[in-house]
């Protein structure tokens, strides 16, 4: 395969969309970094990429918690990627993180501080270089706090305004900033949920709208993986407090 030249930096490599997503990236002859935070399994995922695609494929580990390693981390990427797309994420149990302080922090920063300090540690490099495009992956969860999940959604609320806000800063700096909500997928995060088929998409589908969206001349800074969810997001967000708050959503 002739290689084009670019290279991704995949984050969250072993998630189903993460290697779902670098696969893409690299059928299209990119060079691939993956990270994630077992050195064996993102391995794995690394060989399997490589004898399908014939695309170089480095392996980096990464916990998006140890966020004092980040610079470390990003000093062993090399060359600087064309593109980042971080797909980390932990839906995490909501009634479990009512009740348990360490639990619900960690679910607040493994969807909000440590993928925002590193993609945003990301933004100053490529600033400096003049380019790049950054994906962030956020969630519709965030668009408004549902009793079922607001502990996610808050976060994942804070991700999308943190991508907006970088967005907003760089858009005259040559770096393209995009936040994706893929809404409900089938992925191991989602397994035994009872999903609505309009809503969900499988984790290739989520993979090749990333990859349209950001190499394919798309002007869309906010992507919703299926195009229902921006109507229906815009309905629930109209919904009067004094309403919504009786509603079980």
């Amino acid at each position: 395969m002739k290689g084009t030249g670019k290279t991704l930096l995949m984050i969250g490599a072993t998630s189903d969309i993460g290697r779902a997503t670098a696969l893409v990236y690299a059928e299209a002859g990119w060079a691939i970094h993956l990270a994630g935070r077992t050195r064996a399994a993102v391995q794995r995922e690394a060989d399997d990429i490589a004898a399908r695609t014939g695309a170089a494929v480095t392996v980096h580990e990464l916990d998006i918690l140890q966020t004092a390693r980040f610079e470390a981390f990003l000093g062993a990427v090399s060359p600087l990627p064309d593109t980042v797309v971080c797909v980390v994420g932990e839906l995490g149990e909501q009634s479990r993180a009512e009740q348990e302080l360490e639990y619900a922090a960690m679910v607040m920063r493994t969807n909000f501080e440590g993928p925002a300090l590193l993609l945003g540690l990301l933004a100053e490099r490529f600033a400096a270089r003049g380019s790049g495009t950054i994906v962030g992956t956020s969630s519709v969860a965030g668009d408004r706090g549902r009793a079922s999940n607001y502990v996610y959604g808050a976060a994942k609320a804070g991700l999308t305004a943190f991508l907006s806000g970088l967005r907003n800063r760089l858009s005259r700096s040559g770096v393209r900033v995009l936040t994706v909500k893929p809404g409900f997928v089938r992925t191991r995060m989602t397994d035994g949920m009872k999903l609505p088929p309009l809503l969900t998409a499988e984790p290739q589908e989520v993979a090749q709208k990333i990859f349209a969206a950001a190499e394919g001349g798309s002007r869309s800074d906010v992507v919703y993986v299926r195009g229902v969810w921006r109507p229906l997001m815009t309905l629930i967000r109209s919904i009067p407090e004094s309403i919504f708050k009786r509603l079980r959503l």
